[in-house]
């Protein structure tokens, strides 16, 4: 693997600048394809979408007419997610399961099968890249959708396609052609009258909702600006394998590779830069950051980012992220307001306190998870017909953070207008389970070309 400047021109350039390793998708921004099609034009974009009315917090959904499920991605999260459905309420199985790989599929039947005495039939587990497919047209209510984000918009826009209800992961995508194609998808579920939750956790948390009430009642009056971050230690990484092919092994450590994951900004401080838009009820216009590779054992993606977002109102978003061992740690947001100042965890106490630190009033956490609380809401959407649709709003959350990525990368002022009518597409045209010669052309992003 070897190292080469980004620049901002070419990332925004296209496709025609880029050559063969770009059409392939080698590296980061110089892999920009054309995107095509209405779903992924850009234009001018009103990136405000709609407001979502919660339904009333339950501890568990409303009984109603069975909802049977398929799990589009069975590994870690999948599998997780799969049991937070079957713990929303009654009336709720899985029948279908779907995955590139076996392995995975036979471990989540089996926890299925031994922990909730749910029984997927074999003729119901489907393998390869085509599965999601045959698991939307297995007889599903719901898809709950956790495969690795880049595969997310094709697999969403199948699923609303189909008439399918959603529980999309977050992120929704790795680059901005996908963002488009799930905001198109997103409008198409809200003509259908579909109800699509993301992995956005925090904003079905309790003290979260609660807070962000007591800021609008004006408790720390306007405000001003936000610090939001994710500094913690090295995530999971899988060596590769001499029995595994070059994509097997990419995807079996997919949190590593940018095109898969679209680097840990967006793949998982996206959580907290998702709650500051939340709370301040705007997306950034543009980015400044940068960021570093130190310490990361496989993959082409960063270590560590710095960005300042900043809004239309000149407001600033700081954001920060970093998964290197040995180091300081925080996962949560500070806002700054005129009379006081709040921060929020997901595994800590949501506090409003005064400049010399002083609490004015705290928010505990109540005892359904959050992962539990965002499939009742799901599942009372459902079945109470309340209109809830996340997808948009976790898009321009996931836009922003891939803004601030790019930004990093190429180390040059990114705007969000650019981004919505770029047509960077990151990875390989097509997937197949073999050697596709990816690995050997990646590159690490250096900024300050051009």
């Amino acid at each position: 693997m070897s190292e080469n400047n980004f620049s901002r021109r070419k990332f925004l350039a296209g496709a025609a600048a880029v050559g063969a390793a770009g059409a392939m998708g080698v590296g980061t921004l110089s892999s920009c394809t054309s995107g095509g099609g209405s779903s992924s034009g850009g234009g001018n974009y009103d990136w405000q979408p709609h407001e979502i009315v919660h339904p009333p917090l339950r501890q568990t959904a409303p009984d109603g007419k069975e909802l049977k499920a398929g799990v589009i991605g069975c590994g870690g999260r999948g599998s997780g997610a799969a049991m937070n459905f079957l713990d929303a309420g009654p009336n709720l199985t899985i029948v279908a399961l779907g995955d590139v790989f076996q392995d995975r599929i036979d471990d989540l039947q089996n926890k299925l099968k031994e922990q909730k005495g749910v029984e997927v039939p074999d003729e119901k587990c489907f393998v390869g890249f085509d599965a999601y497919e045959k698991v939307i047209d297995a007889g599903v209510d719901v898809i709950i959708l956790a495969t690795p984000p880049k595969f997310r918009p094709e697999q969403f826009e199948a699923a609303v396609k189909a008439r399918k209800h959603v529980f999309m992961e977050k992120p929704v995508a790795v680059d901005p052609v996908g963002i488009r194609q799930v905001i198109s998808a997103s409008k198409m579920a809200d003509s259908q009258g579909l109800k699509v939750v993301t992995g956005t956790q925090r904003r079905h948390q309790h003290k979260y909702i609660n807070l962000l009430k007591e800021l609008e009642n004006n408790a720390i009056g306007n405000i001003v600006s936000a610090d939001v971050y994710w500094n913690g230690g090295q995530l999971w990484y899988r060596n590769s394998n001499p029995d595994w092919s070059e994509m097997e092994w990419m995807i079996r450590d997919w949190v590593n590779w940018c095109w898969l994951s679209g680097d840990h900004i967006v793949e998982q401080h996206v959580h907290n830069i998702d709650v500051a838009h939340w709370y301040m009820g705007k997306y950034p216009v543009k980015a400044l950051g940068f960021g570093s590779r130190q310490r990361r054992v496989t993959g082409d993606q960063y270590d560590n980012f710095a960005v300042d977002f900043v809004l239309d109102d000149g407001r600033k978003i700081l954001s920060t992220c970093r998964q290197i061992n040995g180091c300081s740690n925080g996962v949560y947001e500070l806002f700054h307001g005129t009379k006081a100042m709040a921060t929020s965890s997901q595994g800590g106490t949501a506090r409003i306190f005064d400049d010399q630190g002083n609490d004015i009033a705290t928010f505990e956490d109540h005892e359904t998870s959050p992962y539990v609380q965002e499939h009742i809401n799901l599942v009372t959407a459902i079945r109470e017909d309340i209109a809830m649709n996340y997808a948009e709003q976790t898009a321009l959350s996931t836009m922003a953070a891939i803004m601030g990525r790019v930004s990093a990368y190429t180390g040059k002022e990114v705007t969000f207008e650019e981004m919505m009518n770029s047509d960077l597409k990151l990875g390989p045209d097509t997937y197949i389970m073999g050697d596709i010669g990816y690995i050997e052309k990646a590159k690490i992003p250096v900024p300050g070309e051009g």
